[in-house]
């Protein structure tokens, strides 16, 4: 293996992973933790 084809491997597994945290943060089941976390700031003591 030369370095070109290991650069495209890591092209390929950041892309993939990528892929995979965009997935995640977009996925329903997650929806209501975000929306609760996202209105901690403004929640009163």
């Amino acid at each position: 293996m030369d370095l070109t084809t290991l650069r495209s491997i890591a092209t390929v597994v950041c892309f993939v992973l990528f892929l995979g945290i965009v997935a995640w943060a977009y996925a329903r089941r997650n929806r209501a933790g975000f929306e609760e976390a996202a209105r901690l700031p403004f929640e009163q003591d």
